[in-house]
């Protein structure tokens, strides 16, 4: 793919398309078509254990999409890079891919972004190498958490934690099951996606369905009760409810019933759960 005179790419990982990564959506959009630009295959080449990601894959151009409002109108587009086709890439050889493979206008990144074989370069080489080879570089601060610090968690942060807005701190809210947080650095509620197959379908009664936890597409938060939820049918039928994760199996309950009747009538295959409160 050929990104075009008018294409800028915004650099990082976005697993969770969070706030941060909204910024640099917006800022990408301001100089011209706004692509997000990120590696794939990393876990693998690297060895890292496998984890759900935190926006289903299937659930990512829902999200794109509602940050047309912040970025020009436009829905950001996703361009993914095999991680090892550019591991071993020197910071130069890297911005030079940009320019002369991928044909890159302008690149967008956080100041505290590394690029380059293990991690060499920096945001300050990221501007240099980009006038060289004749590219707009946009280095941005990093959004911080202005309502909470590190020490209001339950949880030991990453030693590189200054505050910002980061995915790790999005999974540690989710370790403690404070998903009004999760909402606060997302910008939007956590929707939880859960797909039934052959083997592990959904079972449902009249104020109840339950699925079991080998059906769900992303991350989800620890067990527990969580109220104030939303079970998003479709675009019209939208049921609140509580949701109940145990070890195996996450429930969906409500107090209005008919549950049964809307399953049966619907034979769902997907289930769409919004959180709107945290653990209790």
């Amino acid at each position: 793919m050929l990104f075009g005179k008018g294409g800028v790419v915004a650099l990082g990982k976005f697993d969770a398309l969070h706030i941060g990564h909204r910024e640099l959506a917006i800022q990408a959009s301001k100089a011209g078509h706004p692509f997000l630009l990120s590696f794939v295959g990393m876990d693998k080449v690297l060895g890292w254990e496998p984890r759900a990601p935190i926006v289903a894959k299937c659930d990512r151009k829902r999200v794109l999409s509602s940050w047309v409002p912040y970025c020009c109108n436009t829905v950001p587009e996703e361009f993914q890079v095999e991680f090892s086709s550019v591991r071993h890439l020197s910071p130069r050889q890297f911005v030079e891919k940009l320019s002369q493979e991928l044909r890159v206008r302008g690149v967008v990144a956080g100041e505290n972004y590394r690029f380059g074989y293990k991690a060499a370069g920096d945001a300050l080489e990221l501007v240099k190498l980009c006038e060289e080879y004749g590219m707009e570089a946009y280095i941005i601060k990093s959004v911080m958490d202005k309502n909470r610090c590190s020490a209001d968690m339950n949880f030991v942060s990453n030693s590189k934690e200054k505050g910002q807005v980061s995915s790790t701190r999005v999974r540690e809210a989710f370790a403690v099951g404070d998903m009004s947080y999760v909402s606060e650095l997302l910008g939007r509620p956590h929707r939880l996606i859960l797909m039934a197959t052959d083997q592990e379908r959904f079972s449902s009664e009249q104020h109840k369905i339950s699925a079991p936890r080998s059906c769900t597409l992303n991350l989800a938060p620890k067990e527990g009760l969580y109220e104030k939820c939303s079970l998003l049918l479709d675009q019209e039928n939208v049921v609140q409810c509580r949701v109940v994760i145990d070890s195996k199996f996450v429930h969906i309950e409500t107090d209005h019933g008919g549950l049964s009747d809307i399953f049966g009538s619907q034979n769902l295959q997907f289930l769409h759960i919004e959180f709107g409160d945290s653990c209790t």
